[in-house]
């Protein structure tokens, strides 16, 4: 075709990637019979079908090369629904018990559908206006449902990771002292403060972020994996008489491993004393703080310098949603705002989130969780976070009485537990016995996740490798957790029965 030719073409171009409005509206309508098919089969289908790395692979075709034609749409969805309803482990299954990631609100699906459609960049005022309003809207709502000051600062980012790093660096350009961000680091001696039980964002921040891991310093914990707050003040003390300078606490609320509450209060009111930057890792337990009968450490939320939440996990917003809050808006300005001449944005009343954090092209993560959040409005929050609270605490009573299971810990809506063989009840807590059970509930978790009925993670205390349940699920019930006492004894005597002899 000549140049010519092609120029005529284009004065109606039809590119090959368009869909015609009635093709858009079947299949649209086709996928969304799919997916409420498949919603309504999920507690009849495996967690996960347990399959190896190459069978997947094998499934997808994953050898093919680009193809160089077009095909159908419609075949398209088809194939790609089959693969993902058929390959996939499902944290939306009432028996997912596993890690820290809820299942997705309907409405949050329908919301993100909808944003894509719209698809705004939510980086700045003026390319989504109204995505920008929303988004700032629901900062404020997720403040006001952890009773965190509303007129704070704060965006919706990918998860608790970025969320953390969003607040690790406000609290770096805030207490590093001199210009950091133009100077760098230069000879500050930055020391920051985490409890044991802390996430790894913690490592990947100040490495990424130019302090290096050896600035961290692990506090050690209680009995209730809390950070130990008189540890605390005397590494605090220590650094300080070494020529060092503490800039950063971090608190957490509900720990990833226990659900752990550290004292917040106390370790606000030593930030206070030091004018240290004190940040809460609330990514999981913050939201909890407003329920009944929660850790009372978690009114300390208020106290804090910065939170860092993620309502893609109890919040039950489909992944990804994370949200940082700075208490004083102007740290994230001091921290991420570069105003380059091939901007075009006007100084007005409104926010562009290129000024308050590390992206400048931003997808709409806050509707599905605005939407959520009006469907069930916060009382609906706080009974749903209520109930999973109380299944779990449910469970562990029920492990504790179960002559095989032996219960640990419960904190918010995290249980930890393992299988014990009757005949060693009696020698727990001798080494020979310890390290047989570690092993035996090491063998034991494969077991449970290959099973397909149920999936749970696990944890480790004190040198004991436990199982874990985790409950940020809408659609669990008392009858799926006591579903999961019979199976845990039933695969830890199949266990038992494999590994007698070999793990001692």
């Amino acid at each position: 075709m000549s140049d010519a030719n092609r120029m005529e073409a284009l004065r109606r171009r039809a590119a090959p990637i368009e869909m015609e409005p009635g093709c858009f509206r079947d299949l649209g309508h086709r996928l969304v019979d799919q997916v409420a098919d498949f919603l309504a089969s999920l507690p009849g289908r495996p967690v996960t079908p347990a399959e190896s790395p190459a069978a997947v692979r094998e499934v997808l075709g994953a050898g093919e090369r680009l193809p160089n034609s077009g095909a159908d749409p419609g075949a398209l969805l088809d194939r790609a629904a089959g693969l993902l309803f058929d390959h996939s482990l499902f944290n939306g299954h009432p028996r997912f018990f596993g890690y820290i990631t809820s299942s997705a609100a309907p409405i949050g699906a329908l919301g993100d559908f909808l944003a894509a459609a719209v698809n705004p960049n939510v980086g700045a005022w003026n390319l989504a206006p109204m995505a920008s309003e929303i988004e700032a809207q629901t900062v404020r709502w997720i403040a006001e449902l952890l009773g965190y000051p509303t007129d704070c600062g704060g965006l919706l980012v990918s998860g608790g990771n970025m969320a953390n790093f969003v607040c690790f660096l406000a609290a770096r350009t805030a207490n590093a002292g001199g210009d950091v961000r133009r100077q760098g680091l230069g000879t500050h001696a930055l020391r920051l403060y985490v409890s044991a039980e802390t996430h790894t964002w913690v490592q990947k921040a100040a490495d990424l972020f130019g302090l290096g891991t050896d600035s961290i310093r692990w506090i050690p914990t209680d009995d209730r994996q809390r950070m130990d707050v008189n540890a605390l003040r005397s590494r605090i003390q220590g650094d300080l008489e070494a020529g060092a300078q503490p800039f950063l606490v971090v608190g957490n609320a509900g720990s990833v491993s226990t659900g752990a509450v550290d004292p917040l209060p106390e370790i606000a009111e030593i930030c206070r004393e030091h004018q240290l930057w004190f940040h809460v890792d609330g990514a999981y337990g913050a939201v909890a703080a407003a329920v009944p009968g929660v850790s009372p450490d978690l009114a300390g939320l208020s106290l804090a310098d910065s939170v860092a939440v993620d309502p893609h996990k109890w919040l039950y917003a489909p992944v990804e949603a994370g949200c940082a809050l700075v208490r004083n808006p102007g740290h994230l300005r001091d921290t991420f705002s570069y105003r380059p001449p091939y901007y075009h944005f006007e100084e007005q009343e409104a926010v562009d989130y290129f000024d308050l954090g590390l992206q400048n092209s931003r997808s709409f993560r806050a509707l599905k969780v605005w939407l959520a959040l009006q469907q069930v409005g916060r009382d609906g929050c706080l009974r749903m976070i209520a109930d999973d609270i109380l299944l779990a605490a449910q469970f562990h009573r029920l492990a504790a009485a179960h002559p095989e299971l032996e219960a640990f810990t419960c904190n918010l809506s995290i249980a930890t537990f393992r299988y014990v063989p009757k005949e060693l009840r009696e020698s727990v807590g001798s080494r020979k016995t310890e390290e047989y059970l570690n092993c035996l509930n090491r063998d034991l978790l494969t077991r449970i996740e290959r099973s397909g009925e149920a999936f749970v993670s696990n944890a480790v205390i004190g040198g004991s490798f436990l199982l874990r349940l985790c409950i940020v699920n809408f659609r669990t019930s008392l009858e799926d957790i006591e579903a999961l006492l019979p199976l845990v004894a039933r695969l830890g005597r199949e266990a038992h029965a494999a590994l007698r002899g070999t793990c001692e």
